[in-house]
């Protein structure tokens, strides 16, 4: 899987702000994620939403969107000839659960360092991650930092792209869920 990541911190860099007036608790009503007008255009993102918002998950979502690119460089997703005919994108704001949880800027570079490392690692072509660390207002009294993830596909058709991202989103769930058996009480992401 093709994967990258930056820091976009300060200036005019976009802050990922938790308090949103439209923000939908899914750790407290998951069943809520299905009714997203994101996942209803895209049902595998409620299934990512879930598992992200889940107690075992070291973070928590925030905001997220699906969409069909205007533009993108099949190039990019490592696409052979005629597989860049259609994409679908999409991006989860991934916020830490514990405030001591990418408690600097080192150590949250660090972690998206790790999610990248394992994404690399997973044999999948025609799609892209792109993690983002962004500074975070996450409540009145608690400011820190979170990642944008950015997800785009492509395929020969519009059904083979969402089925792409579909795998990519699961690559993205489990390149940050704790790894099950006796090392569940250990994250990924911590």
């Amino acid at each position: 899987m093709e994967v990258d990541w930056e820091v976009e911190i300060g200036g005019d860099a976009p802050l990922i702000d938790a308090s949103w007036d439209g923000l939908v608790d899914l750790h407290s009503a998951p069943e809520f994620a299905a009714q997203l007008p994101e996942s209803r255009q895209f049902p595998a993102l409620a299934h990512a939403l879930v598992q992200l918002n889940s107690e075992v998950s070291p973070v928590w979502t925030s905001k997220c969107d699906a969409w069909i690119p205007e533009v993108f460089d099949a190039d990019e997703l490592d696409a052979q000839r005629g597989e860049g005919n259609c994409a679908l994108s999409c991006y989860i704001d991934l916020l830490p659960r514990s405030q001591r949880t990418w408690s600097s800027t080192d150590h949250a570079v660090a972690k998206c360092r790790a999610i990248c490392g394992r994404l690399r690692a997973v044999p999948l072509r025609c799609c892209r991650a792109d993690l983002i660390l962004r500074q975070a207002y996450i409540a009145p009294d608690r400011n820190g930092f979170g990642v944008t993830a950015y997800l785009t596909a492509c395929g020969s058709t519009p059904d083979l792209a969402r089925a792409t991202l579909e795998s990519a989103l699961g690559a993205l769930v489990s390149a940050i869920l704790p790894v099950p058996g006796p090392a569940t009480a250990t994250s990924k992401l911590q």
